[in-house]
């Protein structure tokens, strides 16, 4: 396992983060207590779930781990969890006033038989409730010792940044984490959700690496996905999140792609994705789900693998996302660009992969 800091904080997290969103439904409780084990034995530390997953269960579940593995284990996780999210039904049963996320924030420490998170992450911003309500809970939260860190997820980049400005602005610990929909078949954040973590030194970390399966080679163009898939179940989100991948051309081409290159070095697609996903700039650690103890087994070994130059900047070129038109097309592009004549100086970007500008479109 390899290890790096969680943003600007002091704080060492293992390059690989585990995702427990199926704990306690799609898998069940020993063999997700079977994954959290073999997750630290092979050198991780990063645990990730919130308080909606499988409806509490699993923060229940990762609770019984740290209850019933030596203080020596479970004092090396660095744990996360979320909240936000709720009963829409119920005006009050979500969102990010201090109501809701006093009783999220008790809810997950319950759960979790833990006094303190260390990364407490807003699920999603929440238009409705002024930022600095939220930003002042946290700051309490954190004064409390209920939570080390500060985490979003889900924001846009102004939101982002708006939100950092506020804490700094109020004297508060200001978000050291972000967590995107992010990979080689969802690459929009690049355009404006990266830019802005990085120029705050917000680690990321990107949810549905693989795109919700897809680039584990394991499904094909034109063939209907087995039922016991992501892709074929009745599920209307993995129903949607399939549609959503399978229409499209070039996430076939990408997705093709790495199989061929994965088939070249003996290696699982997987690891061909991760590896490309957890070396862009600004990534700290994938967030890797694992439904079972075989694909924690099967994704971990992607932390070992680096992809050679050429390679990387091909699945650039290859996935780079369409510009929806101004201000992300080249004329828009090219609106932010500015070179100095008769010097070396060249455009700023966060995204160094030999492109005009961070999505690999020249």
């Amino acid at each position: 396992m390899k290890y790096t800091k969680l943003g600007n904080s002091g704080t060492v997290v293992s390059r690989m983060a585990l995702g427990t969103m199926y704990f306690g439904d799609e898998t069940p409780e020993a063999e997700s207590l079977a994954i959290l084990d073999a997750f630290v034995e092979a050198g991780g530390t990063h645990f990730d779930t919130s308080d909606v997953y499988a409806e509490g269960r699993s923060e229940e579940i990762i609770g019984k781990w740290f209850a019933t593995r030596p203080q020596d284990i479970t004092d090396q996780v660095v744990l996360a969890s979320k909240g936000r999210m709720g009963d829409p039904g119920r005006g009050n049963d979500l969102g990010l006033s201090r109501r809701h996320l006093h009783r999220a924030l008790e809810g997950s420490l319950r759960r979790l038989g833990r006094e303190t998170i260390d990364l407490y992450q807003l699920h999603a911003s929440d238009l409705t409730t002024p930022m600095e309500e939220t930003v002042a809970f946290l700051a309490d939260a954190v004064r409390a010792g209920k939570i080390h860190y500060v985490g979003l997820s889900n924001f846009s980049g102004w939101e982002l940044q708006r939100f950092v400005s506020t804490a700094e602005a109020m004297g508060a610990p200001v978000p050291v984490s972000h967590q995107p929909q992010y990979s080689l078949l969802s690459r929009w954040v690049e355009w404006e959700v990266l830019p802005a973590a990085i120029n705050n030194g917000l680690a990321i970390l990107p949810w549905s690496p693989l795109a919700s399966g897809f680039l584990t080679g394991k499904y094909k163009r034109g063939e209907k996905p087995a039922s016991d898939t992501r892709a074929g179940s009745e599920k209307p989100l993995y129903q949607w999140t399939s549609s959503d991948y399978a229409k499209s051309d070039q996430n076939w081409e990408v997705i093709e792609a790495v199989v061929r290159i994965a088939r070249g070095l003996g290696v699982p697609p997987s690891h061909v994705a991760l590896s490309w996903l957890a070396n862009r700039p600004g990534v700290t650690a994938p967030i890797v789900g694992a439904r079972t103890l075989a694909h924690l087994t099967d994704n971990i070994g992607f932390v070992d693998l680096e992809l050679d130059a050429e390679t990387t900047r091909m699945l650039d070129q290859l996935s780079a996302p369409i510009a929806p038109g101004y201000p992300y097309d080249d004329f828009g592009q090219g609106q932010r660009a500015r070179c100095v004549e008769g010097s070396e100086l060249q455009p700023q970007q966060p995204y160094e992969n030999g492109s005009e500008h961070p999505t690999g479109r020249s």
